[in-house]
């Protein structure tokens, strides 16, 4: 069974994912977004992948250097043994800026004996839509397309190149070094300097993962779901990614398969709130810079999602040539979701604002962009909270009145309120509080329904949906409230199966969903948790985390029975939803009193 048993690594700028013998079947260059190096993942015959072949004799293991996001892949037969070490250079330069080139360098690193391997190079550029031609040059291996867009890669290495390209066999004998690189590289590459890089690497994680608070349970859990959500982050415009990959399905053999490669504000604004909690701040930073850049008129529309470089076009189209992940056809590049309403995206974004107006002194950068952000907003709840959207979980073909998108409407006029408040700007309050009691009276009158005793998917409707859950953790309703012990306890035993949850069991455009959501899962454990079935949450919690591929990742998705991992990977809700329900379980949350001085903390 394939469990997606992959290690990701990446430097902000682009990532890689990397499979537990080491083959490397996933890589776009130079940026996340680009098209693809390598894409074997989604076609075992054409997509293209970098290799370590060895006989299978070899004991394979792997695992990330302690607390940072390098990845270390063992080989050993007896006496022989060696490593390859794979990371994306990213660390601090003289100048106070960062040094993330589009560069992969996988460093093997002799420990003993004679180890033998072979190298499999074999990139397919641009998804693998035309020939990629690869000649050796003095100084490197170049790869380039000669029909389509022209695209080209440069390999680097102190093996001798006709063994590397001819799969010949090589004998290990000192360390060796590849580098990859969508640029021609100035000054000459050799084992030195990839070393260099490998431990300025190194330290630039360490750095970061010492300034991650620490909780006295599960923190090791927490802190790889950090790194893999810093991961996700896009250092050049402050965007967040849902996930590195395009088209891994959420159950095989159907078409639910989307690229998740762009920023989603609902799913960045979670990610940042929770990174903010565990002390990350220029994440924040960053991503509120993103939102001030792409939201410039007072007028216009906000997207429920952006490309990472800001782009509103996200037009989405099938790569028919690929087969998919185990022929899970199509394969889609862009998202059109982009176009969709969701009224949802609005409560969420203030919510995040309001933290930051909450934590930091008023002397926080661009305050004044940032409360015309929320004032702009609230002036398009005002006009939209009461007309239908197509809900947290894009239906594509159907609008309605869903109940979590009501609820997150109240949410944002709830933190303008308090924004407000904080700024002195009373003479909003008072309007602000009416259109909030009017949506609260509205969702408590139509999302109730009385005969299952349960808060539902969308007004006067049947179907339950886990995104209620989350009413409470919003300060909608609270925790000891009747009404919510019942719609927690009702959504479980409608929507549990095997101690995972679905998002819905009503047909959506594809039929009905088979396969759980990771994050409704995490959802559920914060909510029995919260009503008080603690040990049943702890019990939860745990077997969920056995579910993570062998380095603690998650993806989107996980199938009910097999408990393989499904959907793209790795998931920034699910890595979100695991630090939230972690930070409940172990009772730490940052407080209100802690305020951060930005001259101090904030640019740290």
């Amino acid at each position: 069974m394939n469990n997606l048993n992959y290690g990701v690594i990446g430097n902000c700028r682009s990532a890689a994912l990397i499979s537990e013998s080491g083959s490397l079947d996933w890589c776009c260059l130079p940026e996340f977004d680009s098209s693809s190096v390598f894409a074997k993942i989604l076609d075992k015959k054409i997509g293209g992948s970098f290799e370590i072949i060895v006989e299978d004799s070899y004991k394979i293991t792997q695992s990330y250097i302690h607390h940072t996001n390098i990845l270390v892949t063992k080989f050993i037969e007896g006496d022989n043994k060696f490593e390859v070490v794979d990371f994306m250079p990213r660390y601090k330069t003289d100048e106070n800026g960062y040094y993330s080139p589009p560069d992969l360098i996988r460093y093997i690193r002799y420990i003993s004996g004679i180890p033998v391997f072979r190298i499999k190079y074999d990139p397919k550029l641009e998804y693998a839509k035309h020939s990629t031609k690869t000649i050796i040059g003095k100084e490197y291996i170049k790869s380039y397309t000669k029909k389509g867009n022209y695209n080209s890669v440069y390999l680097y290495t102190n093996l001798n190149y006709e063994k590397v390209l001819g799969s010949d066999e090589i004998k290990l004998e000192k360390d060796a070094f590849f580098l990859m690189s969508y640029n021609q590289k100035i000054l000459g590459q050799n084992v030195e300097r990839s070393h260099l890089k490998l431990e300025r690497t190194k330290v630039y994680w360490l750095n970061w993962s010492d300034k991650t608070r620490r909780f006295k349970k599960y923190n090791d859990e927490v802190l790889r779901s950090a790194l893999v959500l810093k991961l996700l982050s896009y250092n050049k415009t402050g965007a967040i990614l849902a996930a590195i990959t395009t088209s891994l399905p959420e159950t095989i053999g159907e078409i639910r398969n989307w690229d998740y490669r762009f920023c989603w504000i609902r799913d960045a604004s979670m990610v940042i709130k929770i990174m903010t909690s565990l002390g990350h701040f220029n994440v924040a930073r960053r991503y509120l810079n993103f939102v001030i850049d792409i939201i410039p008129e007072k007028d216009e529309k906000i997207q429920i999602m952006y490309g990472i470089n800001r782009e509103k076009r996200l037009t989405e189209y099938i790569l028919d040539h690929l087969s998919g992940y185990e022929d899970s056809a199509p394969v889609r590049i862009g998202n059109d979701a982009y176009r969709q309403k969701q009224n949802d995206i609005y409560g969420i974004l203030i919510d995040v604002i309001y933290q930051h107006f909450s934590l930091y002194d008023t002397s926080l950068q661009n305050i004044e962009e940032l409360w015309t952000i929320v004032r702009s907003i609230i002036k398009i709840v005002k006009d939209n909270w009461d007309k239908p959207d197509r809900g947290i979980w894009e239906i594509r073909t159907d609008h309605k009145h869903f109940t979590f998108s009501k609820v997150l409407c109240w949410v944002a006029l709830d933190r303008a309120i308090k924004i407000a408040s904080i700024i002195n700007k009373n003479e909003y309050i008072d309007e602000w509080k009416n259109v909030a009691e009017t949506i609260k009276k509205d969702i408590l009158k139509n999302a109730w329904n009385n005969k299952i005793g349960s808060f539902t998917q969308s007004y006067e409707s049947d179907y339950l949906d886990a995104s209620t859950l989350l009413m409470e953790p919003y300060g909608f309703i609270d925790a000891t409230d009747p009404k919510y012990i019942s719609t927690v306890k009702e959504t479980k035993r409608q929507l549990s199966k095997n101690g995972l949850m679905y998002r819905y069991k009503n047909k959506d455009d594809f039929g009905e969903p088979s396969s759980s959501f990771t994050i409704c899962t995490f959802w559920l454990i914060n909510s029995l948790y919260k009503i008080g079935e603690k040990d049943e949450a702890i019990k939860l919690f745990e077997q969920l985390l056995s579910y993570s591929n062998h380095l603690g990742l998650f993806s989107e998705d996980i199938d009910f029975v097999t408990k393989r991992l499904l959907g793209n990977f790795p998931q920034a809700y699910s890595h979100l939803a695991l630090i939230e329900t972690a930070m409940n379980i172990s009772g730490g949350k940052i407080t209100k009193d802690e305020k951060i001085h930005e001259s101090t903390h904030y640019f740290r």
